[in-house]
């Protein structure tokens, strides 16, 4: 299958691999509004997205709903230190759309890591980009103005823009309804 194909690149896999790997994903639909996972739950599983968008969020020390990221088409959808550590997540993952998902758990996945050893260097290389992507976020959240975050999010992740209501995309780029309103009346009118 495609997704698979797109999701597990790596050099080191076989077709024999991809096919093993593929088997162990069960196909899941859900609902726009439909969770993931909500706070203090364990994630038992992580999820590849066919079609839809995802958002996960968490509240800030004042009780104000922060949105931490989105997953949308070919992305996984992951909470990954509730996942491999074993601990309950502080996040929640809901569906902004209805969701086509390709779901493995927990310990299918580390068979597969045991078993598969291009699944051990794919996890290596996945996790290195995605600490990369957060970084790069982080950074430029204190770097770059919101207008620039926001050029960004439209030339990389346009499914976000398209289909992720205003307030969450305001929140993840850390700025008020009011200004990304205004924001984009001037990237309009530019």
């Amino acid at each position: 299958m495609e997704i698979f194909k797109f999701v597990y690149q790596h050099p080191l896999f076989e077709a024999a691999d991809l096919e093993l790997i593929s088997k162990e994903h069960q196909r899941v639909e859900l609902k726009k509004g439909d969770y993931l996972l909500k706070k203090d739950q364990i994630a038992n599983c992580y999820s590849i997205v066919e079609s839809g968008l995802i958002r996960t969020y968490l509240y800030d020390y004042e009780g104000n709903e922060i949105t931490t990221g989105f997953t949308g088409t070919n992305e996984v959808a992951i909470e990954v230190a509730s996942l491999f550590q074993r601990i309950p997540t502080q996040e929640y993952m809901q569906c902004l759309t209805d969701c086509v998902l390709w779901q493995i758990d927990y310990d299918h996945f580390q068979e597969l890591f045991h078993q598969i050893p291009a699944m051990r260097e794919w996890g290596r290389a996945w996790m290195a980009f995605e600490l990369y992507l957060s970084k790069k976020r982080a950074t430029e959240m204190i770097t770059e103005p919101a207008t620039q975050r926001y050029l960004h999010l439209m030339q990389e992740k346009p499914q976000i823009i398209q289909q992720a209501p205003l307030k969450h995309i305001a929140s993840y780029l850390g700025v008020t309804d009011t200004s990304l309103s205004r924001i984009r009346k001037e990237i309009m009118h530019a």
